[in-house]
């Protein structure tokens, strides 16, 4: 589980109610379902109409997805390039048929490794597989961001609703002011009960959830940049020092590979 995730989350319902308990006594005030369904069913309509369905139902997955630690933290970056440099010792020994024996149950389980090891496996120069390696991680990582901008694109569509429905609530409103004037002031709190929801939902839900998937994806760009780097390397026979220094230059120096350490602790 994501901890900072859902205490942020946790944080902000709880500021956001305790602030109405402290402020009054009518909580009911801030409930109205006409405002809510105004809001949200709203949102959910027009992203429906500007998206197709299946990449909106991934952005609401994906919304869930961020309560979950992310699969690529600080740890696995140096892993990487110890994997990479491992690699570089058995093909300076065996030859590319050691990394294809090697990582033949890993394909399956990381599809872009996969892929990338296949490029190194087929004997394409260091530069051909740089290139096709960059076409690859640029390409699917504006796939993914794809849910990212569905969330974006809600968030800015969310206080619109909230306006149109703060509208409805005054024309209305207005409308029966002459027949009960003691009504202005409960009506005019219900029609700005829905400009309030279509500001929350978009500050405290979508952009939120929509920054935490980008961020996340850039953290996997960035990680197969790393992979990308170490393979055109190998594909270069390159020495696992150069690789260990040149995929060090992608990570902060707090987390560098160093190869005399790791021999030393052997």
């Amino acid at each position: 589980m994501s901890l900072a995730t859902i205490v942020g989350f946790l944080a902000g319902i709880v500021l956001f109610l305790g602030s109405i308990f402290i402020s009054t006594n009518n909580y009911l005030a801030f409930v109205d379902l006409p405002s809510f369904v105004m809001v949200v069913g709203g949102t959910f309509a027009s992203t429906f109409i500007s998206y197709e369905p299946r990449y909106v139902l991934q952005a609401f997955r994906l919304m869930a997805s961020i309560f979950f630690a992310p699969k690529i933290q600080r740890g696995v970056l140096q892993g990487e390039v110890a994997r990479c440099i491992r690699w570089g010792y058995m093909i300076q020994k065996s030859g590319m048929s050691a990394l294809e024996a090697d990582t033949a149950k890993l394909k399956q389980q990381d599809r872009f490794l996969g892929y990338a090891v296949d490029l190194v496996i087929s004997g394409y120069s260091g530069a051909e597989v740089r290139n096709i390696l960059t076409n690859a991680i640029e390409t699917s990582f504006q796939r993914n961001c794809v849910p990212a901008d569905i969330l974006k694109n809600m968030a800015g569509t969310a206080p619109a609703f909230g306006m149109i429905g703060t509208l409805i609530g005054l024309v209305i409103m207005l409308g029966q002011m002459g027949s009960d004037p003691a009504a202005l002031g409960p009506g005019m709190a219900v029609a700005l009960i829905t400009t309030l929801y279509g500001v929350l939902l978009p500050r405290l839900i979508l952009l939120p959830a929509a920054s935490k998937i980008q961020q996340r994806e850039e953290i996997v760009r960035f990680r197969n940049y790393l992979v990308a780097e170490g393979l055109c390397l190998l594909a270069e026979r390159k020495s696992p020092r150069f690789i260990q220094d040149s995929m060090n230059s992608f990570l902060d120096p707090s987390i560098h590979f160093d190869i005399d350490k790791q021999m030393k602790n052997k």
